[in-house]
């Protein structure tokens, strides 16, 4: 099918009842097709892969897209189909759609893989999205990586009449906190740039990009919106569970020499998805869920809990923006983790005293903990007091996953603390979790 053909299919295509049996079956859907070299695709092959978009009225998309369950995958897993409601509802004037692609959380690579190797997925779920809420604009708000595959992509759609109003490409900046909404939003109004809005403000909702409501959505969330737009709801809950359908890209880290990204139907156990065995799960120290603003679990409690956002919250994590980090034993988890805590304290906003003092003598607490256990000054509950000063009460959520990940590693890794302050820290290791000490290549 080429382009031209595409438009057409457009202009004359009705909402009826998407066909079940043209979506791919199995467990594997946004990783389709991809190999150990697989490159960007052309809108040719994309669309002879997957086919046209059905051109839906809003009101029975909106239905379809609440029937199928689907959540967001940026990290807060919110059910799409109420944010794109509260959107609709914000008033008349024209809507702004935001395809978030920022992937500040440095464990993460399942943007960058979409903005690669699936860009017109993602630019399809968009023009969904701007098409269902009357958009006037959307933007694609990516890092320096992204913009050529971005740009490239964009220019074929707009040669082929796709897209129902202009796309435009922001460049996101290098911060950890680069891809949190009213964040995203600051930085494509071209103030405070990278800088979230104080918690309880106006939400971009309501006022957003240019004063307008705006929508903003992760890439692998408008990925997604494209299947349901194709295949239906009913298609798209063949896999998943009945509250968590669907599947979710993950990045695991420290299970193989390098990273990867594998496609988990949601509701397996991270055991299921790996194939560990007993001795596998006896062989690892902890498992990170979720990111650096998520949390530790024991090996047995990673291993076996269902992959979705309210098995992980029970066990005190979370799914997050899809991050999973196995640690072997080997490294020290508390050198780990004090090496991620002066990160997050330097990725901090400065505009409130959780993130300008709290991290930072969190960050120092954990330090001595680590390297220097004998100068620590009132030992774990110290640490955990600190945890409690900065949760809840900072101008957004950055100071209490940093809590979080701190509190979770320190029950995780109770027996390592107990070792560091009666015997001292251990010796130097390879470290497994990444920081962004030198600029990622794509």
């Amino acid at each position: 099918m080429t382009p031209t053909a595409h438009r057409a299919d457009r202009r004359t295509s009705v909402p009826a009842r998407p066909d079940l049996s043209a979506g791919p079956s199995g467990p594997v859907r946004l990783l389709l097709g991809a190999g150990p070299a697989d490159a960007g695709v052309s809108l040719v092959d994309h669309l002879q892969q997957w086919g046209p978009v059905p051109v839906w009225r809003a009101t029975p998309f909106m239905d379809e897209l609440d029937h199928s369950g689907l959540r967001g995958h940026g990290g807060a897993w919110f059910p799409v189909a109420t944010k794109w409601r509260s959107v609709a509802a914000s008033g008349g004037r024209d809507v702004v759609v935001v395809a978030n692609g920022a992937e500040g959380e440095p464990a993460s690579d399942k943007d960058r893989y979409l903005l690669h190797h699936r860009p017109h997925l993602v630019l399809d779920g968009a023009a969904v999205a701007a098409s269902t809420l009357g958009a006037g604009r959307v933007v694609v708000h990516v890092p320096p990586h992204a913009v050529a595959s971005m740009r490239s992509a964009i220019g074929e759609r707009r040669r082929a009449g796709l897209d129902p109003c202009p796309v435009d490409i922001v460049v996101a900046p290098d911060r950890f906190l680069a891809g949190q909404e009213s964040s995203v939003v600051n930085t494509i109004n071209g103030r405070n740039v990278g800088i979230p809005s104080f918690v309880g403000l106006r939400p971009v909702r309501e006022r957003g990009v240019g004063g307008r409501p705006t929508l903003v959505q992760n890439v692998e969330t408008l990925a997604d919106v494209a299947l349901v737009a194709r295949f239906g709801h009913e298609w798209f809950r063949q896999v998943g569970t009945p509250g968590s359908p669907g599947t979710a890209l993950l990045t695991v880290t420290g299970w193989w020499p390098s990273p990867r990204i594998v496609e988990a139907p949601l509701g397996v156990s991270l055991a299921q998805l790996l194939g560990l065995t007993a001795d596998d799960v006896h062989s690892l120290q902890g498992i990170l869920f979720g990111g650096y603003g998520g949390g530790w679990v024991t090996p047995r409690e990673g291993g076996s809990t269902p992959l979705t956002e309210e098995a992980m919250r029970s066990i005190g994590s979370s799914l997050g923006a899809g991050v999973v980090v196995v640690l072997p034993k080997g490294p020290c988890p508390l050198a780990e983790t004090a090496h991620v805590v002066r990160y997050l304290d330097g990725e901090g906003a400065g505009q409130c005293g959780p993130c300008v003092h709290g991290l930072g003598a969190l960050s120092t607490a954990m330090a001595q903990l680590a390297f220097r256990p004998r100068s620590l000054q009132g030992g774990v509950p110290a640490i955990e007091a600190l945890c409690g000063l900065v949760e809840g009460r900072g101008a957004c959520r950055h100071p209490d996953g940093a809590a979080r990940f701190v509190r979770t590693a320190l029950r995780t890794f109770d027996a390592h603390v107990g070792d560091h302050l009666r015997r001292g820290p251990c010796g130097p290791g390879r470290p497994v979790l990444s920081l962004p000490l030198h600029p990622r290549s794509a």
